[in-house]
């Protein structure tokens, strides 16, 4: 079975996330078929802020502009069976949850919703509000996977990134993907 993945990276504070998942991701990319990334202007300025850097661009994955709806994951046919989008914003959360296909990221969601493959989004908001938890509920609704980004202590973690990493590791896990982190009872995967 072929491995091909959508990253959609959107404006939510929290790049960090997204920054851990794309170095995973390149560390397991020799078991990959395909590796599609697609950006939000929003999570570019957000990179930009929080991570000091513009290194996104330096992934050597196929990355696709926003509005590029002849991007090979705007349509089932091509066959990608996983998106993470990582971190999640509750506009594009929203957005997925009421079926509108307005950009990139919520066209290949769609898609992925409806031919039923496995889409996970990693919200970083809090406090949620009745909005939010009622669109989680129609993406669970639908067979969307809402992973938090609410990171887990109990690995000890000595950075930010390790900590990211626990979020992202449960991400891959969600994914089928190879994690190789902190599993509860037994150490490192």
């Amino acid at each position: 079975m072929s491995k091909k993945i959508i990253v959609a990276i959107t404006g939510a504070s929290g790049s960090i996330y997204a920054n851990v998942l794309l170095d995973k991701l390149l560390a397991v990319q020799a078991q990959l078929d395909a590796v599609g990334v697609v950006m939000s202007d929003n999570a570019k300025e957000v990179w930009k802020f929080e991570l000091q850097n513009e290194d996104y661009r330096q992934y050597p994955f196929d990355f696709y502009q926003k509005n590029d709806f002849y991007a090979p994951f705007a349509s089932g046919s091509a066959k990608y069976e996983t998106m993470i989008v990582c971190p999640c914003s509750m506009g594009t959360l929203a957005r997925i949850a009421n079926g509108s296909s307005s950009d990139l990221v919520t066209r290949a969601a769609d898609v992925i919703l409806k031919e039923r493959r496995r889409l996970i989004l990693v919200p970083r908001e809090t406090p949620l509000s009745l909005i939010h938890i009622r669109n989680m509920q129609a993406i669970t609704e639908a067979g969307g996977i809402i992973c938090p980004a609410s990171p887990s202590f109990y690995s000890l973690p000595k950075d930010m990134e390790q900590l990211a990493a626990t979020v992202v590791d449960r991400v891959l896990v969600l994914a089928g993907l190879p994690a190789n982190g902190y599993e509860w009872g037994g150490g490192t995967r």
